[in-house]
C-alpha cells in the first residue's frame, strides 16, 4: 500500500507541482488513496443504500439529528470566527492574497481550513440520513456533486494552496452553515418548527455566496499577488457550475412552486440535505435540497 501511495503522489506531484511544506504529516493530507476512497465509498452507499432500505422500514434518527446538527452548527461558528480572525490578523487583502505573505496568521488559516477539509467528510452523513430515513427523493444530482466533490478539492487546496486567497469561500460557507445546520437541528424539534421562516434566505444566501467568491477570486485575475492562477481559473468555472444547479434547484422549488406552497417547517428543501423529520411525520409532500 505504501508503495501504491508513493506511485499517486508521485503522479499527482509531477502534474500539480510541489505541495505546500506547512501541511506535512497532518492528518489525511499526506496521500490521496483515502480522501479517494472516502468518496468511493461515499457513492457506493449513495447507490446501494436505497435499495438496501427499499423492502424495510425508515429510521426516524431525530435522537441523532439534534446533537448531529448542533454539533455542525458549532463546527462552523468555529471555523467562521478562526477564519475571520485570521483575515484580520494577518491584514488579509480580499482582491488578492497570496499564501505566503501573512506570517503567523497563514499558520492559523492553515489549521482552520484543515477543520474545513474535514468537515466535508463529517457532511457526508447528511445523506446517509436521507438514505435511512427513505428520504430517496432528496438525494439529487446537485446534493451528491456538492458532497463528493468538495471533500476532493479541498484536499488539493490543502496540499497547494491552504491559505491566502483560499479563505474567502470557506469563510463565507460557514457563516451560512452556522444558519443551515441550526436550522437542521431546531426543525427535528416538532414544537420549534412553527417558528423557523429563514429556510429559503438561507439558499438566497448561498446563491450570493457563489456569486460573491466567483466575483472575489476574478478580482486576483485582474490583479494578481503571486497566487497560483490555475487555482483562480478552477475556482471560477466550479463555483459556475454551483451557480447554475443552485439557481435550477431554487427557481424549481420557490418560484414555480410558488402558488402551492404548503406549510413545511420539516428540516428540508435547503441544499438537499433535510435531515430532519421522517417521511411519515405529517408531511405529505417535501421539495428537494441543494447543497
Amino acid at each position: 500500500m505504501e508503495t501504491f501511495n508513493h506511485r499517486v503522489n508521485t503522479y499527482i506531484d509531477s502534474w500539480m507541482g510541489p505541495r505546500d511544506p506547512r501541511v506535512r504529516g497532518w492528518l489525511l493530507l499526506d496521500n490521496y488513496i483515502p480522501t479517494f476512497a472516502f468518496t468511493v465509498m461515499y457513492l457506493l452507499i449513495v447507490w446501494m443504500g436505497p435499495k438496501y432500505m427499499k423492502n424495510r422500514q425508515p429510521y426516524s434518527c431525530r435522537a441523532l439529528l439534534v446533537p448531529y446538527n448542533l454539533g455542525l452548527t458549532l463546527l462552523s461558528f468555529y471555523m467562521f470566527y478562526e477564519l475571520v480572525m485570521s483575515v484580520y490578523q494577518g491584514g488579509y487583502n480580499f482582491f488578492c492574497q497570496n499564501t505566503h505573505s501573512g506570517g503567523e496568521a497563514d499558520n492559523r488559516m492553515i489549521n482552520v481550513l484543515w477543520w474545513y477539509y474535514f468537515s466535508k467528510l463529517i457532511e457526508f452523513m447528511d445523506t446517509f440520513f436521507f438514505i435511512l430515513r427513505k428520504n430517496n427523493h432528496q438525494i439529487s444530482f446537485l446534493h451528491v456533486y456538492h458532497h463528493a466533490t468538495m471533500l476532493n478539492i479541498w484536499w488539493f487546496v490543502m496540499n497547494w494552496v491552504p491559505c491566502g486567497h483560499s479563505y474567502f469561500g470557506a469563510t463565507f460557507n460557514s457563516f451560512i452553515h452556522v444558519l443551515m445546520y441550526s436550522y437542521y437541528g431546531l426543525s427535528a424539534v416538532p414544537a420549534m418548527r412553527p417558528y423557523l421562516w429563514w429556510k429559503k434566505y438561507i439558499t438566497q444566501g448561498q446563491l450570493v455566496q457563489f456569486v460573491l467568491t466567483m466575483f472575489q477570486t476574478s478580482c486576483a485575475v485582474v490583479w494578481p499577488c503571486g497566487f497560483p492562477m490555475s487555482w483562480l481559473y478552477f475556482q471560477i468555472t466550479y463555483m459556475i457550475t454551483l451557480i447554475l444547479l443552485f439557481s435550477n434547484f431554487y427557481i424549481k422549488t420557490y418560484k414555480s412552486r410558488m402558488g402551492s406552497r404548503k406549510t413545511d417547517h420539516s428540516n428540508g428543501s435547503i441544499n438537499s440535505h433535510t435531515n430532519g423529520v421522517t417521511s411519515n411525520e405529517k408531511v405529505k409532500y417535501r421539495k428537494p435540497r441543494a447543497d
